[in-house]
C-alpha cells in the first residue's frame, strides 16, 4: 500500500517513506490493519521501525514509539484529532529517528490534560504534548495544531528539526524544545508561550545547547524569552517575528532617565529603577553566541531585543526592532557587518563591551545612550533579572570602519568608557537635549580618521575628538537652536561644505568630515533653508542660504572652535562641568 501524496519531494526530503508499516484509525475502538503495532486500553504502541499512518479522533488517547529497530520510525498524521487526558498524546520513548509528517492538505490536531500521571514518580517524563526522548523531525505541508495544557508543547532530548509544516503550538510553557538543538528549515509555525516560544537547553556539551534558524516563517508570542539557546543562536535566513514579555510597552526596566541623567550619583533626584517582572523576557537570547546572516526579523520585547552573554554578530538581514529595554546587546564584542537595522525603541540602542561596526545600514532611537561601550551602573545592566548585564569598567571600545548609523539619543550619542575609532562610514547623532549628557562621550581617547561624523546635542557636557584624530574636525557652540534649525559649513566662496538639521533642539554641533580640508577658512552659519531634499536632516546637494553667521574657523590645526561651552575636564572637552559617570 503506497501513501498517496505523501511520498513527495515536500515530505520526504531525505528518505523515501516507502510501503505502509500498519495504518492505525482512532475511534472508540482503535483499529490497528497491518504489523508492528499494538493497542492496549487506547494506548498504541509502536514497537518497530517503518511507515504508520494514523486517521481518525479519539478524545482519550495515547500513541507510545518504543521501537529498538535500526529503522526509523514514520508516523503520518492523516487528519487526527487525539486529546490525552493525563499524558503526553505522542510520546517517543524510544526510536532511530521518530519523523512526523504531515501530508498536504490534511488537518491535526494534538492536545493534552492539566495534569499527567507518571509511571516513574522519580521523573517527571514525558512533560510534553509532543515528546520524544530521542532525535525528532517534523515534515510536511500540512497543518498541525498542538494546545498543551499541561507544561511544553513539542519537546526532544536531543535533536528537533522542522523543515515544513504549518503548525501552531500553544503551551502552559515552553513552546518548542530541543535539548540538543532546534532547526528550522521551513514551514510555517506560529508559537504561543506562556514560558519561552524556542529552547535549547543543554548546557554540558558546548557543540549542543543551539538553535539554528535556516528558513520558514516563525511567529512567537511569550510571556518569557522568545528564542533561547544555551550556546549558540545561527539565523541564516527566514522571517522571524517575536513579542516577548508583554512587548515593549511593558519595559523591562523603567527609569525616569530624562528627568534625571545624572542617575544616581549625588543628585536628590536619583533614577528610580525598578523591574515589572524578574523573569527574563528577550526576544532572542544565547549564552554564547549570536550570528545573524539574514532574515527578516521583527521584534517586541519588553527585555533586551537581542542578548548574547558572549559576542554576537550580524551579517545582515531586515530588523525592526522595538525593545523596553537595550535593542542589541552583548556582554563581550558586538559586531555588524551587514544588515538593515531599525530601533524604534529602545533604552540603549546598541550596547557591548566592545562595538564593532564595518558595514550596514542603522538607525536606532534611544532613551539612554544610543551607542554604549561597557555599560555602567544604569538599570539596564544592574536590574538583577535572569541574564543582566555583565561588564567590566573603562575597557570598552567603539570601532566603526563603514557603513551608515543614524542615532536619536536622549542620553549620550555615543558613549564608550574607553575609547572610540572612526575609520570610515556615514554617523550622524542626534544626541540629548539636556545638559548631563553629551552626542559624544568618552573616557580615554576618540579619534576620528576618515568619513562623515556629525554629533548634535547640548552643550553642558559636549566633548570633541581627539586632537590626534587624522581627520580636521569642528566642535560649533551656539545659542540654543530649536529642533531642524540647519547647521551650515560653507567656505570662503559660499559653497555649501556640511549642512545638517538636527531633529532636536541643540547648542552643539561636532563635525568631522574628508570635505574640511586642512589650511582653509569656514563659515557657520545657523537657520535658513536649502534647496536640496534632506535624508535623515543630511543634505548632501543643493544650496543653503540664509540664516545666521555663528562664527569662522580655520583649519590650521586638526581640532577647531567655533564658539565656547562643553567640558574641559575629559579629553578634547572646552569648558563646562564634569558630570559623574553613568
Amino acid at each position: 500500500e503506497n501513501i498517496e501524496n505523501i511520498n513527495n519531494e515536500d515530505v520526504a526530503l531525505d528518505e523515501e517513506l516507502g510501503d505502509v508499516t500498519a495504518s492505525i484509525t482512532l475511534g472508540d475502538i482503535i483499529n490497528i490493519n497491518g504489523n508492528g503495532a499494538t493497542v492496549t486500553d487506547n494506548k498504541v504502541t509502536i514497537n518497530n521501525g517503518g511507515t504508520y499512518v494514523i486517521s481518525g479522533t479519539s478524545s482519550n488517547s495515547q500513541i507510545i514509539i518504543d521501537s529498538a529497530s535500526e529503522e526509523n520510525v514514520y508516523l503520518v498524521l492523516n487528519n487526527v484529532s487525539l486529546t490525552c487526558s493525563n499524558s503526553a498524546p505522542i510520546y517517543v520513548k524510544s526510536a532511530k529517528n521518530a519523523i512526523i509528517v504531515l501530508p498536504d492538505s490534511t488537518q491535526n490536531t494534538i492536545t493534552d490534560g492539566e495534569t499527567y500521571d507518571f509511571e516513574d514518580t522519580s521523573t517527571d517524563e514525558p512533560n510534553a504534548a509532543i515528546f520524544s526522548k530521542d532525535d525528532l523531525t517534523i515534515k510536511g505541508t500540512g497543518s498541525w495544531n498542538v494546545t498543551a495544557n499541561y507544561n511544553n508543547g513539542i519537546s526532544s532530548k536531543d535533536d528537533l528539526k522542522i523543515t515544513g509544516g504549518n503548525i501552531s503550538v500553544t503551551s502552559a510553557d515552553d513552546g518548542l524544545m530541543g535539548k540538543d538543538s532546534i532547526t528550522i528549515k521551513g514551514g510555517n509555525i506560529n508559537v504561543n508561550a506562556s514560558g519561552d516560544g524556542l529552547k535549547a537547553t543543554n548546557t554540558e556539551d558546548t557543540t549542543k545547547g543551539y538553535v539554528l534558524i535556516e528558513g520558514g516563517t516563525l511567529n512567537i508570542t511569550s510571556t518569557n524569552d522568545g528564542i533561547q539557546a544555551e550556546t549558540n543562536v545561527n539565523i541564516t535566513d527566514g522571517t522571524i517575528n517575536i513579542v516577548s514579555g508583554g512587548g515593549s510597552i511593558n519595559s523591562s526596566s523603567k527609569t525616569d532617565n530624562m528627568q534625571n541623567p545624572w542617575g544616581q550619583l549625588g543628585n536628590s533626584n536619583s533614577t528610580s529603577s525598578s523591574t515589572t517582572d524578574t523573569s527574563s523576557a528577550k526576544a532572542i537570547k544565547a549564552v554564547s553566541n549570536i550570528i545573524i546572516d539574514g532574515g527578516t526579523i521583527t521584534i517586541d520585547s519588553s527585555d533586551d531585543s537581542l542578548h548574547s552573554n558572549d559576542n554576537l554578530t550580524i551579517n545582515g538581514g531586515t530588523f525592526e526592532i522595538s525593545s523596553g529595554d537595550d535593542g542589541i546587546h552583548s556582554d563581550t564584542n558586538l559586531e555588524i557587518n551587514g544588515g538593515d537595522i531599525n530601533i524604534t525603541k529602545s533604552y540603549e540602542g546598541i550596547e557591548s563591551t566592545n562595538i564593532t561596526i564595518n558595514d550596514g545600514t542603522i538607525h536606532l532611537i534611544a532613551s539612554d545612550d544610543g551607542l554604549n561601550a561597557a555599560g555602567g551602573n544604569d538599570a539596564s545592566s544592574t536590574s538583577g533579572r535572569p541574564g543582566q548585564n555583565n561588564f567590566s569598567s573603562s575597557t570598552g571600545s567603539i570601532n566603526i570602519n563603514g557603513g551608515y548609523l543614524y542615532v536619536d539619543s536622549s542620553g549620550d550619542g555615543i558613549d564608550a568608557n574607553g575609547s572610540i575609532e572612526i575609520n570610515d562610514g556615514t554617523v550622524l547623532v542626534n544626541g540629548p537635549e539636556n545638559s548631563g549628557n553629551g552626542a559624544l562621550d568618552y573616557d580615554s581617547t576618540c579619534n576620528i580618521n576618515g568619513g562623515l561624523f556629525i554629533a548634535a546635542g547640548s552643550s553642558g557636557m559636549s566633548q570633541s575628538p581627539s586632537t590626534s584624530s587624522k581627520q580636521n574636525f569642528v566642535n560649533i557652540f551656539t545659542s540654543s537652536q530649536s529642533a531642524n534649525t540647519l547647521i551650515s559649513i560653507k567656505n570662503e566662496n559660499g559653497k555649501d561644505i556640511i549642512t545638517f538639521a538636527p531633529s532636536k533642539a541643540y547648542q552643539s554641533v561636532i563635525v568631522s568630515s574628508p570635505n574640511l580640508q586642512s589650511n582653509t577658512n569656514y563659515i557657520v552659519y545657523s537657520g535658513g533653508t536649502s534647496t536640496d531634499q534632506s535624508l535623515d536632516g543630511l543634505y548632501t546637494n543643493g544650496n543653503s542660504s540664509g540664516g545666521s553667521e555663528v562664527g569662522s574657523f580655520t583649519t590650521s590645526t586638526t581640532s577647531s572652535t567655533v564658539g565656547s561651552g562643553g567640558n574641559n575636564n575629559k579629553p578634547g572637552n572646552m569648558g563646562g562641568n564634569k558630570r559623574p559617570r553613568n
